[in-house]
């Protein structure tokens, strides 16, 4: 005799309410998340890349997975719509490491390649490209098609307060065993399936949807202020505030910068000037918004 699924998911809710388990569920993909009610949305685009390495300059995308989306202002996610994935045969064998991650193996890209055509035609109508980690995501597809240059983004890691929603971290697999589920991690299509899951669902201390969060954070400038040629001696200052280095070969200088929010530049700029220049220095400052965010461009 089989369980059925009325059967599973009574025992799972005695197994919480004993309040002695949690249960993990595991993400079954839907087609609607909430029904379409008449309200205005538009199309948004989850983009997730396994690679064979983390350097955009010289690693290669191995994987790629989209998903569009639909979503209102407010940030109710209405209905998630056919995906794209696709395998890419890389120049140089994959590593075993990579292969450990992801579980992609050299047979399964051999003689597949990313049709940009399509990628580019998918990816045209989004209104916001989102990635979980989108740092590293845009540098990867921005070298595979022009398309991602000219889109707003937005990252569902860094730009949702999930420490003060009591979530320790803020790896994808973490977030979704918080919000009650798991998935085939490290495969494209999967987390951005999972990710999608997570900005639809309300915050655990909030209540406020993840994507209302998130398009919050995305709406706001910020501000990268570099402190070029800042004495060596005093780098560790720096780090301890949050700046990071800037060594890549990239259009940027070699230097440590950080990214604050409007309300923190002047502040910023004085504390540069007093601890660490001690003098009135002019500082490179750029603008940060959803177009530069997380490219080689900020």
């Amino acid at each position: 005799m089989h369980d059925t699924d009325t059967d599973l998911d009574a025992l799972a809710a005695r197994l919480v309410a004993s309040g002695r388990y949690r249960v993990q569920r595991r993400l079954d993909p839907r087609a609607v998340i909430t029904a379409p009610d008449g309200t205005p949305t538009r199309l948004g685009l989850f983009v997730d890349v396994e690679t064979t390495g983390l350097d955009p300059q010289k690693d290669e995308i191995i994987e790629l997975a989209m998903v569009p989306f639909t979503y209102g202002l407010d940030g109710r996610i209405f209905e998630i719509r056919p995906s794209y994935q696709c395998f890419q045969e890389p120049s140089v064998p994959i590593a075993p490491t990579i292969t450990a991650i992801t579980g992609i193996t050299d047979a399964m890209v051999a003689g597949q390649r990313i049709d940009q055509a399509e990628v580019s035609s998918i990816a045209s109508d989004a209104a916001l490209v989102i990635a979980h980690n989108a740092a590293f995501d845009r540098r990867f597809v921005e070298r595979l098609s022009d398309v991602f240059i000219t889109k707003p983004w937005a990252c569902s890691m860094t730009q949702v307060d999930w420490s003060s929603e009591g979530h320790e971290g803020t790896k994808l697999a973490y977030l979704a065993a918080g919000a009650g589920f798991f998935y085939d991690r490290h495969r494209a299509e999967s987390d951005c399936l999972a990710a999608i899951e997570l900005l639809a669902a309300p915050l655990p201390k909030s209540g406020v949807t993840t994507m209302a969060r998130l398009l919050e954070r995305a709406r706001l400038p910020s501000w990268r202020i570099w402190a070029e040629n800042a004495p060596f001696e005093l780098k560790d200052n720096l780090k301890a505030r949050g700046y990071r280095w800037n060594g890549e070969s990239n259009p940027n200088p070699r230097a440590w910068y950080v990214d604050v929010e409007e309300a923190q530049r002047d502040a910023e700029i004085a504390y540069l000037r007093k601890e660490i220049y001690m003098r009135e220095v002019e500082l490179l400052v750029h603008r940060i918004d959803a177009y530069n965010r997380f490219s080689d461009r900020a």
